[in-house]
């Protein structure tokens, strides 16, 4: 089995900086990409930014304000989010796609999420 956990949420004021950070641990034998979803109340879950093959996407509402990075020897990623606003308010959850062995099936795994509020 494979789990991924999370931290680094919080409470933050708008402007401010908060860093997410996931762990993929496991039946793991390699990852294709890894990313950070939010969801905010009443809302569908959107992709916030995703690393997948040394190359980065981000939603346009980020872009500028939000980096993601990955170690790919540890099957960790991260989210450094800056200039903070009160829509990014959101639960944060980390995805991986990747494979648990030779077979190349790709199975695609979540944590359990993290929640972040940016108010005054």
């Amino acid at each position: 089995q494979v789990q991924l956990v999370e931290s680094g949420g919080g409470l933050v004021q708008p402007g401010g900086s908060l860093r997410l950070s996931c762990a993929a641990s496991g039946s793991i034998f390699s990852i294709y990409a890894m990313g950070w979803y939010r969801q905010a109340p009443g809302k569908q879950r959107e992709l916030v930014a995703i690393s997948s093959g040394g190359l980065t996407n981000y939603a346009d509402s980020v872009k500028g304000r939000f980096t993601i990075s990955r170690d790919n020897a540890k099957n960790t990623v991260a989210l450094q989010m800056n200039s903070l606003k009160p829509e990014d308010t959101a639960v944060y959850y980390c995805n991986a796609d990747l494979a648990r062995d030779e077979s190349g099936k790709m199975w695609r795994y979540w944590g359990q999420g993290t929640q972040v509020t940016v108010s005054s």
